[in-house]
């Protein structure tokens, strides 16, 4: 087999063999495979596009390009993945939620991408922990606690990897089929009987549109059952932040509240229909009404604040985290509102424009090594259909200083916008699968 003639085959409309998509895969692992021939099979496929079987030929391709995990739990190994937003702090919740209700969680998450945060950028702001640990560690620490959420070793998956970096340099990054198989061979890779996808649509999202974020749902929802994953989807609205909050220890705030203090929140709201839909997925509950009403008893029985805590310890976090949290957190140097300029009900964020205020400030990576300063972001955001009045703060900004301050407030000016009254969008929008 040759690079080449994989090529050719896309090209022209045809579709490689699952040998030939294996063989590449192993290529674009071991460097077999040359940056420009990873380009031009990107491009093929972005261009050409692949049919059902093909995709899942590619998924399970760059997959096997590495480590497959296997598990001996006691019960099914399950997950969630996000497919992006501002104050998406879900994972965090759900993991120790499902964990306190019988369930096994091998949550292999990532960092920050583009305006968006990432789940491990956030858990790092609690200090000491760490989510870079051995296979040996990330199985002990699941089956002992239930869940555990880490960074992906780098012999998991190595083929996308390689392509990720290709794509991001060669225009296509936004291929659906590329976007399915990354996304896919990775949390296939863990191991799971059971997935649940949370694609999220609106100005804070990745995929904006609402015809975008269903294409994207059903692909991977198609593909994973297809690759053997009991998995379906729901599509979220990302209209405005989950929490009221974007940026490391900020978020890692909203969820030792939620597990403290379990009243109904958009974050609330989207990680029990989450979970339910997840148990019901995986054979350990039968009814999505029943697996609900099971996860929110571990939110007000402190079940899953103590699994949240036994996790953190864990990983290397402070053993009482959960009971000292709120003076374990960093904290920034300089906190400042943004004030709304006229009265009115809030009509509009720009999910994006808090995102990179966010990343501006220090709270995510403008580069590849970029250090990430935990402590800034925003927080005490207002809520669409939410009325202010003039001079009244919209958010706060925190700032490591008076300069970072002033270039955040410059930059989201007008990020939030006034007028008349309107209601907020539905949070759940539908389900695939």
């Amino acid at each position: 087999m040759d690079a080449r003639t994989i090529i050719e085959t896309l090209r022209d409309g045809g579709e490689p063999t699952q040998a030939q998509l294996n063989w590449f895969a192993k290529g674009l692992a071991s460097g077999a495979v040359s940056d420009a021939q990873a380009g031009a099979f990107a491009m093929a496929v972005c261009l050409k596009g692949l049919s059902e079987e093909a995709r899942v030929a590619l998924t399970l391709a760059m997959r096997d390009s590495g480590d497959v995990l296997s598990w001996d739990l006691g019960g099914p190994a399950i997950d969630k993945h996000s497919t992006g937003g501002i104050g998406d702090c879900v994972s965090l919740l759900l993991a120790p939620m499902l964990a306190a209700a019988g369930a096994y969680v091998p949550m292999i998450s990532g960092r920050g991408l583009g305006h968006t945060g990432g789940t491990l950028d956030k858990l790092e702001a609690i200090p000491g922990l760490r989510t870079d640990v051995t296979e040996d560690q990330f199985h002990r620490i699941t089956k002992a606690v239930g869940c555990a959420i880490v960074s992906a070793t780098a012999d998991m998956a190595p083929a996308d990897r390689r392509l990720y970096a290709v794509r991001d340099v060669t225009s296509t990054v936004e291929s659906i089929d590329l976007i399915t198989a990354s996304i896919l061979s990775k949390k296939l890779a863990a191991g799971l009987d059971a997935l649940i996808l949370d694609v999220k649509t609106g100005s804070g999202a990745f995929m904006e549109t609402l015809e975008d974020a269903r294409a994207l749902a059903r692909s991977l929802v198609s593909t994973a059952n297809g690759a053997g994953c009991r998995t379906a989807a729901l599509l979220t609205d990302m209209n405005q932040p989950l929490v009221p909050a974007a940026g490391n220890a900020l978020e890692v705030v909203e969820v030792m509240r939620a597990l403290s203090d379990p009243r109904t929140s958009r974050l609330t709201d989207v990680t029990l229909a989450l979970g339910a839909e997840l148990l019901c997925l995986a054979g350990i509950e039968a009814d999505a009404g029943k697996a609900g009403a099971k996860l929110l008893e571990t939110l007000t029985s402190g079940k899953a604040a103590e699994a949240f805590g036994r996790m953190v310890g864990a990983l290397g976090g402070p053993s009482d985290f959960i009971h000292t949290w709120a003076t374990r957190l960093p904290e920034a140097n300089i906190i400042r509102e943004l004030s709304a300029p006229e009265a009115g009900y809030v009509t509009a964020i720009d999910g994006h424009a808090l995102g990179m205020a966010v990343v501006r400030l220090g709270g995510g990576r403008m580069r590849d090594g970029d250090r990430i300063d935990p402590s800034v972001g925003l927080d005490e955001i207002v809520s669409l259909g939410q009325r202010v009045e003039k001079g009244a703060p919209l958010l706060r900004i925190h700032a490591s200083s008076d300069r970072a301050a002033q270039a955040a407030e410059a930059s989201l000016a007008g990020a939030i916008r006034l007028g008349d009254a309107v209601d907020a969008p539905d949070l759940i929008i539908e389900r695939v699968g």
